[in-house]
């Protein structure tokens, strides 16, 4: 089964950066893409990005492209999320997902870890 943990969240400042890690284990050889998700408090959950876990294939929302990077640490075994310039709309529980190449939904997540932005 596979367990996904993120580390790295906290409080920052405006115009501040911040990297995420998220650790899968656990038959990660079956994992086809590794995502990003985040949910401020009374809003929907929202794509942030993801990264294909072979290649290095990402994709963005329009709220983080540019600002947001998603990479894989080989050695590591972690798909980290660097975010640069925050504001304070980027305030939200942010968690890791991950999914096989059988299906579209991403059928693992992580317990999430808080980013605090203040102005």
């Amino acid at each position: 089964q596979v367990q996904l943990v993120e580390s790295g969240g906290g409080s920052v400042q405006t115009g501040d950066s911040l990297r995420l890690s998220c650790a899968p284990s656990g038959g990660t050889f079956s994992l086809y893409v590794v995502g990003w998700f985040r949910q401020a408090p009374g809003k929907e959950r929202e794509f942030v990005g993801s990264i294909r876990m072979r290649g290095s294939l990402s994709y963005y929302s329009d709220s983080v492209k540019g600002r947001f990077t998603i990479s894989r640490d080989d050695a590591k075994n972690t798909v980290d999320l660097q975010m640069s310039r925050l504001k304070p709309e980027d305030t939200a529980v942010y968690y890791c997902a991950a999914r096989t190449s059988a299906t579209l939904q991403f059928e693992y997540w992580g317990q999430g870890t808080q980013v605090t932005v203040s102005s």
